[in-house]
């Protein structure tokens, strides 16, 4: 197995670890109750996606 024979420098690890950035969520309002959701995700609010429902929510009392 190949082991290495220098050990890498700081600017070239850091360099390397520069793209591990948490990525932003992109979200986009639901067709169906107009809620803010995850894109491809199904709907938390009506269980809805593509138009379709996948999951049935209960409504609670507020």
């Amino acid at each position: 197995m190949g082991v290495p024979k220098k050990k890498p420098t700081r600017r070239r690890a850091r360099n390397r670890r520069a793209h591990w950035t948490p990525r932003t969520v992109t979200l986009a309002r639901c067709p169906n109750c107009g809620a803010l959701v995850p894109a491809h995700m199904v709907c938390p609010e009506c269980g809805y996606y593509k138009g379709r429902q996948y999951i049935k929510v209960e409504k609670s009392e507020k």
